[in-house]
Order: structure tokens, then sequence, then C-alpha cells
């Protein structure tokens, strides 16, 4: 199989495996226990803990562990909003969040709070002015991604929280969050430098397992517990430590390379390269700056992008036509949708992402599979035509 999904999830790296072998056999005990089965992994929960808040340059204090993504999402928008009035509040977020941003805004919208969407421009990327202009005198929450899932288009994270420190100034208890799970590991990573208040990160982004994510909460951000059942993570997210989980999270985050991004970028540009090169009636969905070095997402006019995804898919390669949380769906894309594309131009899209062990001769691979699948299904739409 040639791998080319890297934005629905990553393979486990060989250390990683490694760490989670050894954690598992070797600090099995509950973190939460006070007698030595325990407090060994306990040592080791609070060891790789530091090394993640390390990692993205904030303290181990402000980093809750959670379940993944969707959770520290979900703990971010709802455990700031709750005990506000959602009636006499509001939030705004964008049109191209993940499903796990959205859908919660969706909810606290039947429950009373106003919310704004904003779309992006054609490029993908969501305007701060835009932002700043959807202000209200009871806006609490922005909630903007810093990276898109779907195009890997970067959006303006430090504009907007400098956005919602400057009305925070002013009294106006505004805070901002930002779904980094595509970012962590491929682009700079200190969040003192988003300025975000929240930020989610993913471990199954990075090369680490499923199941294992962060929130980070920075000091003195208002957050409230949205499940019970324990005092764990501060009081602040109740259930039993994934122990093993996060020392996976920790050796993958140690294993990311300040190259890497670039050698991602290499592969990437090289494919568009040669693909817009040999087909016509191809473009790049939204602008070719401000991405994240290893994502592509094509318009092939006139094809399918689910026929292609089966005949890449026939020949040993994997793509995706979008958000993994979102497959099953025959729906096109609501972000290219957001975006200015037609629904027969978002279902013609596909997203490839590379990652670490994706090589050039695979690339190679890749790139002549796609010419070539694409012409025979174009070939195949004249055929049906001229017969009809």
């Amino acid at each position: 199989m040639l791998y080319f999904d890297h934005n629905a999830t990553t393979p486990v790296a060989p250390e990683v495996i490694d760490a989670v072998a050894a954690a598992l056999r070797e600090n099995f005990g509950n973190a939460s226990s006070t007698h030595g089965a325990g407090q060994s992994a306990r040592r080791l929960l609070e060891s790789a803990r530091r090394s993640i808040a390390g990692f993205v340059g904030v303290s181990p204090s402000e980093l809750i562990l959670t379940s993944g993504g969707t959770e520290s999402n979900n703990l971010a928008i709802f455990g700031l909003l709750r005990g506000m009035l959602l009636k006499e509040s509001h939030a705004i977020t964008t049109a191209i969040e993940h499903p796990s941003v959205l859908e919660c805004f969706c909810q606290l919208e039947r429950e009373g709070l106003n919310v704004s969407y904003i779309r992006p421009n054609a490029d993908g990327i969501v305007d701060a002015q835009a932002i700043a202009a959807a202000f209200r005198s009871d806006t609490v929450l922005v909630s903007l991604m810093h990276a898109n899932n779907e195009t890997g288009h970067i959006q303006p994270v430090k504009e907007v929280a400098a956005l919602t420190k400057e009305r925070r100034a002013t009294g106006q208890p505004v805070y901002f969050h930002s779904d980094g799970v595509q970012a962590l590991g491929k682009i700079p990573r200190n969040l003192a430098d988003t300025g975000a208040d929240l930020y989610s990160v993913s471990a199954h982004k990075c090369y680490a397992p499923k199941g294992t994510g962060g929130l980070y909460v920075r000091q003195g951000v208002p957050l409230h517990a949205i499940q019970y059942g324990g005092r764990h993570e501060r009081a602040r997210r109740a259930g039993t430590e994934n122990v093993a989980g996060t020392a996976a999270f920790a050796r993958a985050l140690e294993l990311c390379s300040a190259e890497e991004p670039a050698l991602f970028a290499t592969l990437r540009d090289r494919f568009e390269s040669e693909v817009l090169s040999a087909l016509e009636d191809v473009e790049v969905n939204g602008t070719l700056d401000h991405r994240l070095p290893n994502t592509s997402n094509l318009l092939f006019r006139g094809v399918s992008a689910e026929t292609l995804l089966i005949a890449l898919d026939m020949q040993g390669i994997a793509v995706s036509t979008g958000s993994a949380c979102s497959s099953g769906s025959i729906e096109p894309s609501p972000v290219l949708l957001a975006m200015g594309r037609s629904r027969n131009e978002a279902r013609s899209s596909v997203r490839f992402s590379f990652g670490r062990y994706n090589t050039p001769l695979e690339v190679g691979q890749l790139t002549e599979c796609v010419i070539a699948s694409v012409r025979r299904l174009r070939a195949n739409a004249v055929r049906k035509v001229q017969h009809a």
C-alpha cells in the first residue's frame, strides 16, 4: 500500500510502538493509585506530559490530557461556555472548521448561543478583518483552526488572537480557541507565538496511536469540566489517564524533525508540478501559499473524486476526498463549498497528504497512477456520452 492520507492519520513510528510496549509492560498501574505500581505509572505520565508541554512551549500545568482532537475541541468550547447565559452570549467561528468544532457550535445554537460563521476567501484563507467585523459586545469566544485538514491552508491565528487580546484589555471577557490538530509537527510549534488561549492537539497525526491528545489552556482561562467521575487533570477532565498513549505521544514528538516539513514540501511540489503539467483542467484548490507543506487538494474537472479514489485504491494507493470524520457522507466538502467551489467542483476534488515514510520513488508511482487514472476515467466518460 502506498499511503498518501496522512492528514487522516499517520502510521505509528516503530520507536513509538516500542514506547507503547514498554509502558504497557512496565508501567501498567493506574496513575491515580498510591502503591508502587501506580506511582511508577504516575512518574511516566508526568514525564511524558512535561515532554509534550516542552515541545509546544507551554507549562505542564497548562496541558490537559485527552483522548484526542475531538475531545479537546469539545472540552475547549463547551468547557469555556459552560455556566454562561447562552442567550446573552455570542461566539465567532468559521465555515471551514473540523466537524468536532462546527457541531459543538450547532448544538450550542440549539441551546441559545448566538454564533457567527465566517467564510474564507477563494484562496481558502479566513480574513482576520472579517472576524474583527463580526465582534459584538457580547462575544465571548472565537474559534479558528490553525490549519485546515482538507486544503492545508494556514489561518491567521496570530492576528485573531491579537484581536481577542485587545478586547480583553477593554474589559470584555472574550477568549480565542484554535484547533491545531493538523498543524502540530508540520509548522512552527511554540503555542506562545500563536497567542491562543486554548489550543487542541492530537497524537495520531504525529505518528503515534489514536486515542490520545491534549488541550492547552492558558493559565487564568476559565474552563469547566464537561465530564465527571474523578479529580483527574486538576479536576478538569475525569477519567483514568492513558499512560501508554501519553508516553507514545511524547516519544512521537521527540522524533519530529525540524527538517521534515521541507521534505514534505519537496514531495508535494514535485507531485503537483508533474500532474498539472501532464493533465488539463486540473487546479489546486486555493492558494499555493500559506499551506501545510504536506497537503495538496486538487480539482480534476470532469472526474468523480470517489471514482478516482476507488481507481487508485485498486492500485494500492490510499488518498481521500476530505475529512475522515465525514467519511460516508455523500455531500460535497463544506470547506470547498465555503471557498466558492460549485458542488460539482467539490465532488471532483481529491486530497493528497504526504508523510515521513513516503519516498521520491513512491511519489513517482503516485503521479503516474493519478495521471493514467484521470485520463482513463475521462476517456470512459467521453465514450459514455458518445453512446448515449
